[in-house]
């Protein structure tokens, strides 16, 4: 533990703070800037405060919160006892990229906190990514080249978090790893979904250095199942691991819906982060100027959000289709379970507005086939649970532009059953064991191509996983870690 009584001389959270608004709608860097202890000594000595607020709690629930089962308490009181070092050491024992989950993760660990009972819960995510700044700039992370090669070949496809934590752990296992990337650089979700004032680009080019001296093989601009099959993949290497998300985007079938300036979120976010990477795209989606419309109220909507008024967006409307969750913990939602709060993120506090009981009933187009407003009626709860908009309370907003953010239905599975024939559960997922293995011998998937949309903690845990499954499959047993997170899969010897 930290200090025994830290808890009680520090009674509050406190975080960096973030950049001006007007500033940082000017550019595309991250929000908050992560510096290291010996750049800004004021940022060392809240860190030790805050970490010292890790209290002798026993049960250290955030364990539990944790699908990574993260050793929180641990790391806490090393810099707490200011042992960067060893504090690296210990958070890498259990996750491959602490510098990407302590920006993008939503943190349940810290909703499981026991000091949260009573106090604000210890600032988990932001002692996490600053033991991971610490350790980049004192030289602690460097590459972990494996002692020896098994001989084995293993194909990775999807760059995502859940591919990369796999890639990791099999080279590190000293299987020769070759990652595939239908895009044109690796990073998956986190290079193209997510915008670079939430996660700066060089931080995954970073960790893809190391993992390159550590002997992974990158292959981007390489489709599974157009460019090379999956019988092919299979037939070259001695076990593939799917890993490639679930890139499937919920549809709205309302009428309309077709109408050109309507498109799914991460079409209009890949296309902005290609621009903000350099590269050009003609006929980009872009918010400029527009009446832009966001549909669906969780991260994605909120990435676009951000995105649409660093493009210069005329104005910016969130719906969701629910009721606006409460600021504090409900009834139903106990500690030391993950409550569904009322959330202000970076992007809302930069502007547009947010509705909630919205559902949309229907767009309505101008005499060239472009979207001009969406009809939106109010939410009606029934008593079976489903929402369904409230005859007579239509109303119609402006828009120029809609983005449809309601989250995805599974992975991209046509070529695999074709060329396979995996099996695919009623959900679209791809099916799969204990050990992450699917039906076709030799294939296992990880993250949301087997889980369904989720967390980038679960993504990697997944991987760390399915990794240990892969190295069971090659070789009879594994010493690959599995995560002990809520929920884990349990691993078959």
């Amino acid at each position: 533990m930290a200090d025994p009584r830290g808890f009680l001389k520090v009674r509050d959270r406190a975080l960096p703070p973030s950049r001006p608004v007007p500033v940082r709608l000017m550019d595309w860097r991250e929000v908050t800037e992560h510096r290291a202890t010996e750049e800004d000594a004021e940022h060392a000595v809240m860190l030790h405060a805050q970490a010292g607020r890790c209290m002798d709690c026993g049960i250290p629930f955030c364990h539990q919160g944790c699908p990574l089962g993260n050793l929180i308490p641990d790391w806490n009181d090393l810099v707490w006892k200011d042992q960067w070092a060893e504090a690296s050491h210990r958070l890498h024992q259990t996750n491959n990229f602490p510098e990407f989950t302590g920006r993008i993760c939503p943190a349940p660990c810290e909703t499981s906190c026991v000091l949260g009972i009573s106090q604000p819960p210890v600032t988990i995510k932001n002692i996490e990514v600053s033991i991971a700044e610490e350790a980049f700039a004192r030289g602690y992370v460097t590459p972990q080249v494996p002692h020896f090669l098994t001989g084995s070949t293993v194909a990775v496809v999807g760059s995502g978090p859940a591919g990369l934590a796999a890639a990791q752990q099999l080279t590190r296992a000293g299987h020769t790893v070759a990652v595939f990337e239908r895009d044109d650089r690796i990073g998956g979700l986190l290079r193209y979904g997510v915008p670079d004032f939430k996660l700066e680009k060089d931080l995954i080019d970073r960790r893809v250095a190391q993992m390159e001296a550590e002997g992974t093989r990158f292959r981007p601009g390489v489709e599974i199942g157009v460019d090379i099959s999956w019988r092919e993949l299979s037939a070259r290497y001695d076990a593939v691991l799917i890993a490639t998300g679930a890139t499937v985007p919920r549809t709205l079938p309302v009428p309309g819906a077709d109408l050109a300036g309507i498109h799914p979120a991460m079409e209009y976010l890949h296309q902005a982060n290609a621009v903000v990477a350099g590269d050009d795209v003609p006929g980009q989606v872009i918010a400029t100027g527009k009446h832009v419309v966001i549909i669906g109220g969780g991260d994605t909507g909120s990435d676009c959000l951000g995105t649409a008024l660093r493009q210069g967006a005329a104005s910016v409307t969130t719906l969701a289709i629910g009721m606006q969750p409460p600021l504090d913990r409900p009834e139903n939602q106990p500690w030391p379970t993950d409550p569904v709060l009322f959330e202000v993120s970076s992007s809302h506090e930069e502007g547009g507005e947010r509705t909630y009981l919205a559902s949309t009933v229907g767009f309505q187009g101008d005499e060239h086939g472009r979207v001009r407003s969406l009809r939106v009626a109010r939410t009606e709860y029934l008593p079976d649970g489903r929402r369904v908009p409230t005859p007579g309370t239509e109303h119609e907003i402006p828009a120029d532009l809609v983005l449809v953010a309601m989250g995805f239905t599974g992975p991209e599975t046509a070529t695999l059953v074709e060329q396979t024939g995996a099996d695919v559960t009623g959900r679209g997922w791809i099916a799969r064991g204990d050990d992450y293995a699917t039906s076709v011998p030799g294939v296992f998937v990880a993250g949301d191509a087997g889980r369904g949309q989720s967390l980038i903690v679960w993504a990697i845990a997944e991987g760390r996983a399915a990794a240990a499954g892969v190295d069971a499959y090659l070789r009879g047993s594994t010493e690959l870690p599995v995560p002990v997170g809520p929920g884990a899969r349990a691993m078959r010897p």
